[in-house]
């Protein structure tokens, strides 16, 4: 499929990575990216790295990297997507297709689909709906869109787990951001009750009677696989909830639960801890002692 000859990725972070060391290459003759970790100075040569691990060309710059492409990614923090997608729509060209797959309110994808599409681009609106690995690009998404037919061609062609949403734009991220109020907001509520649980001395009982209320969930491996994705992703993770608390207050429903969310991922976030291990007790007291000296 000809658009599939070149694809290009603005945001070359796990989600890009996934999806392109997963691709049949045979399909693609070229993939470009930019990302702007390479323009400081202490991230540049780490994202080159990624670049050449991945066989990408990158680019110095947004336009050098969407030129001439079929299809553009665009795979950045919720708060950048609207930025990009100005700059993209400043350079597209016809007949491109922009994939915009940021975790973004129904409402900001349909401004960026309005900006892109007033360029003679075409616009589909990408939720990723489970994390990237092992699936890669076989990860489950949902697409919404104008041309159904064109959908299903563009993400067979890559051999992606693809589901057509109905609705138009918006319809694939309105279920994005209404399944994270729970899958965001568990994270950050099992965050308050499970460190307070360990600052207290209790957090052993507190998880068995969690396990015997709730059997299967395995909370003592979910309780440190939740804080590692905080700690190493809560400042995207906040991003997104933003966007999510947008989305719920646009359907008039009161958003205090997603607004507390929003606190518990930046702060653990911006706390830039690394996380070594997924146990439960080291993550929780390296995010105590951590909280407790700041």
């Amino acid at each position: 499929m000809y658009m599939t000859n070149h694809v290009a990725f603005i945001g070359f972070g796990e989600a890009a990575i996934a999806f392109v060391n997963g691709w049949d290459r045979a399909a693609i003759r070229k993939i470009s990216a930019f990302d702007t970790a390479t323009q400081w100075p202490e991230s540049r040569n780490t994202k080159l790295k990624d670049y050449a691990a991945a066989g990408v060309e990158g680019c110095d710059n947004l336009e050098a990297a969407v030129a001439d492409a079929g299809l553009v990614f665009s795979l950045v923090t919720a708060d950048q997507a609207a930025s990009v997608a100005q700059a993209v729509a400043r350079h597209i060209k016809p007949g491109q297709y922009y994939l915009d797959g940021n975790s973004c309110s129904p409402n900001t994808k349909r401004r960026n689909a309005a900006l892109i599409e007033a360029a003679g681009g075409h616009y589909l609106d990408v939720a990723i709906m489970a994390p990237v690995h092992p699936a890669r690009h076989q990860t489950p998404l949902l697409v919404s869109g104008r041309d159904e037919t064109a959908m299903r061609d563009i993400f067979a062609a890559l051999d992606m787990n693809a589901e057509i949403v109905e609705g138009g734009v918006g319809g694939a991220s309105t279920i994005k951001m209404i399944r994270s109020v729970m899958i965001k907001g568990l994270e950050a509520l099992s965050a308050e009750c499970l460190l307070a649980a360990r600052q207290a001395g209790v957090d052993r009982t507190i998880l068995q009677s969690l396990a015997n209320s709730y059997p299967g969930f395995g909370w003592q491996e979910q309780s440190g696989y939740m804080l590692e994705r905080m700690m190493v992703h809560g400042v995207r993770r906040a991003a997104e909830m933003r966007e999510v608390a947008a989305t719920i207050e646009e359907l008039g429903i009161n958003s205090a639960m997603t607004r507390g969310a929003v606190e518990w991922q930046q702060q653990i976030g911006e706390l830039g801890l690394a996380a070594e291990t997924d146990a439960f007790g080291a993550l929780a007291d390296s995010i105590l002692k951590t909280i407790h000296h700041t």
